[in-house]
Order: C-alpha cells, then sequence, then structure tokens
C-alpha cells in the first residue's frame, strides 16, 4: 500500500519545502504542492524538483503572482479558491503533499483555510517545527488544530540544532513522536537531500 503525508509547518520559513523535499526523495514519491503565492521563476515545486532524484513533481494547482496570503493574492489575481479544487490527484505512488504557511493560512473570504484542505485529505500529516522563541506555542497550536478536527497526526520533524527543552516539551504535550530532526545545511542540495533522506527511511 501507498504511503500518503500532509507537509504542515508551525509557521513560514520554518523549512516545509526541505523537510518535503527529504520526505519524498526517502519514498520515491509524488510531490503535489497546490498552491504557490509568488516566486514562481523559483517556486517550491522547482526547488524540489532541483534538490530531488526519484520524485516526480506535478504542477500547482494555483500558481498565484503575489507573494501575500494566498486570499489576497488570488483576490489580486481574480482568482476564487474553493475546496474542490484542492481535492488530492490519483497517483499510483507515495504521495507528498505541501501546505502554505500555517495551518490557518486564509484561502479565501469565506473562511476557507489549509486546515480545512488537510482535514479532507484524510491522509496523515507530518508537522515541520524549528526552534524559535514561541515555537513552543506555535507547535502546540498546531498540534491542537489538527486534533481538533480528527488529522492522524505521523509526527513531528525538527529542523535546526538540538533544543532538548523545547523538543522534549514540545513531545510531551502533545504526545507525539519525534521522526527526525533535520540540521541546517550548509549547502542545499541533492547530495543533503539524498543523505538525510536516507537517515529518515526506515522512520516513515
Amino acid at each position: 500500500m501507498s504511503k500518503k503525508f500532509a507537509i504542515t509547518g508551525i509557521g513560514t520559513d520554518v523549512g516545509k519545502t526541505v523537510v518535503s523535499s527529504i520526505v519524498a526523495e526517502a519514498l520515491s514519491a509524488t510531490y503535489w504542492k497546490p498552491l504557490q503565492a509568488g516566486d514562481l521563476e523559483n517556486s517550491d515545486s522547482i526547488k524540489v524538483a532541483r534538490y530531488t532524484s526519484n520524485v516526480k513533481v506535478l504542477e500547482e494547482r494555483f500558481r498565484l503572482t503575489e507573494p501575500m496570503s494566498p486570499h489576497a493574492a488570488a483576490e489580486i489575481d481574480g482568482v476564487k479558491i474553493v475546496l474542490d479544487d484542492l481535492q488530492l490527484p490519483e497517483v499510483d505512488s507515495n504521495f507528498i503533499v505541501e501546505g502554505a504557511g500555517g495551518l490557518m493560512v486564509p484561502l479565501n473570504n469565506e473562511g476557507l483555510t489549509f486546515a480545512d484542505a488537510i482535514e479532507s485529505w484524510g491522509i496523515p500529516t507530518i508537522i515541520v517545527s524549528r526552534h524559535y522563541l514561541g515555537s513552543i506555542n506555535h507547535s502546540l497550536l498546531t498540534v491542537d488544530v489538527l486534533k481538533s478536527r480528527r488529522v492522524d497526526i505521523a509526527g513531528i520533524i525538527f529542523v535546526g540544532d538540538e533544543n532538548k527543552a523545547t523538543e522534549s516539551i514540545i513531545l510531551k504535550y502533545s504526545g507525539l513522536q519525534m521522526i527526525a530532526r533535520i540540521p541546517m545545511a550548509e549547502a542545499l542540495d541533492k547530495t543533503f537531500i539524498g543523505q538525510q533522506a536516507k537517515k529518515i527511511s526506515s522512520q516513515l
């Protein structure tokens, strides 16, 4: 049976795309980011394709021109995002789908969020957490949102150097497992992604 995971972060710029690349490479998976807002010439899908060797990258459902919250970027582009637009494509392989920003990022002006999309997908979710002042709060809030929607949480991947005080309290309060810790890369390339993929493959 193929494995499917949604990847969400506790906020913006916590390492979701790097983690998605590593997990997708470890599983030789198909990768899909349904929505890209801004940076279209170097989108997350382009980065994943560049970082990986054994991953099929699907085209985004929405490519919005402005680097801002999806609901605002979509309005500027004259696009309306609804939940039916975000249904998972049918793939005959392991599958990774990456969200944008955090769970409560608004996708339209009627209250649709990425949490709604993840809930509708019904697949296990991996949380990406990066250490910074406030990350405990953001991590536990992310866990609570997913649990309140009865989303299966596969575990947490921490990004950066070990921080025992932070990691232990997040894991204790959430009751989740740590899948892996991904170090900050000196050079973000296929070599780094491949090395990390080998390390975590048995944890997925």
